[in-house]
């Protein structure tokens, strides 16, 4: 499976001519701290686990590159995450259901992955030498790719485990191996015309995201739970966006003044006020944007409610 290689291959060729001497070069280990504004992979594992749970003891950690040796390995078929230090190890499989390839979604009804049966995903999650015989749970698939031999090279999961019966306290946790954030957030207050007070968030298991030129700014779509939203956010007249900038916004851009419009469900304003600031971004070598990280807060037709969110295009 090599889901969005192409698109990698690209943004990785703009991260590098951006960062070069930071390592974003996929096969690579964990980057080190990259300049202000840099995308950078995410390598991490966090569990929670409920108390009466036998695998996490009802206990809590993290860990990342800087306090523990985690490696993905396997293929698409059958992933093996591992973490691992001086004095603990955790070991979590993930695997799609006999004869099929892991893809970003929801994998409901997962039995102990070795010996998983019928069209079952396989799930099956040790610490410390502490495993189940039966393992009942569910896991989510956010962003998963493979180099051209099929192993492993991008992870972002989250599980949540059952030991030896499906009303067993839960060992909950998320997975990340040199994965970028990818998601789209909102909350809207009460009035808010486009987000009709609701708040939700998308993230790959259950959407679809992508990210346009748009004049000298960008056009971003995510769509997925049965919503569609779009965001166009551009710079002031004669500007080009800068990471860690917070731009004053109307509808259409101006001098000094940006623009920004977001819109939700075929639902948007015809005025606007408010603002955005571009937290990351990076460019490829013709100058377009390819990753993008930004927080909004949008009023309609000058109303007090508002429409707030937040943007992680790979970054």
């Amino acid at each position: 499976m090599r889901s969005r290689t192409g698109w990698r291959r690209t943004l990785l060729g703009a991260l590098a001519s951006l960062t070069a001497t930071i390592g974003l070069t996929a096969g690579l280990a964990e980057p080190a701290a990259a300049a202000t504004g840099t995308p950078v992979a995410v390598t991490k594992y966090r569990y929670t686990s409920e108390a009466g749970d036998y695998i996490g003891q009802g206990g809590t950690a993290a860990y990342t590159p800087a306090t523990a040796t985690i490696t993905a390995g396997g293929t698409a078929e059958y992933v093996r995450f591992r973490v691992s230090t001086d004095s603990t190890r955790w070991d979590v499989d993930l695997a799609a259901p006999v004869g099929e390839k892991l893809h970003p979604g929801v994998y409901r009804n997962a039995e102990r992955a070795a010996f998983r049966t019928g069209r079952s995903p396989g799930l099956d999650v040790s610490g410390d030498g502490r495993g189940c015989n039966e393992v009942y749970g569910q896991f989510s698939v956010n962003q998963i790719e493979t180099d051209t031999s099929g192993a492993i090279t991008v992870l972002d999961a989250t599980y949540t485990q059952h030991c030896e019966s499906a009303d067993a306290p839960a060992l909950k946790g998320v997975v990340k191996y040199r994965a970028y954030p990818l998601s789209y957030t909102y909350s809207s207050d009460s009035g808010d015309y486009v987000g009709a007070g609701l708040s939700q968030t998308f993230t790959g298991a259950t959407s679809t995201f992508s990210l346009s030129r748009y004049g000298d700014g960008v056009s971003y779509q995510a769509s997925g739970k049965r919503e569609y939203w779009s965001a166009q956010l551009t710079p002031p007249t004669g500007e080009q966006f800068e990471a860690g900038r917070t731009y004053q916004a109307q509808r259409f851009h101006g001098d000094g003044i940006a623009g920004l419009d977001v819109s939700g469900n075929s639902r948007g304003c015809n005025t606007v006020t408010g603002q955005f600031t571009i937290t990351k971004l990076a460019r490829g070598d013709d100058g377009t944007i390819k990753a993008l990280a930004a927080t909004f807060v949008q009023h309609c037709e000058g109303g007090d409610a508002a429409l707030r969110g937040t943007i992680h295009y790979y970054a």
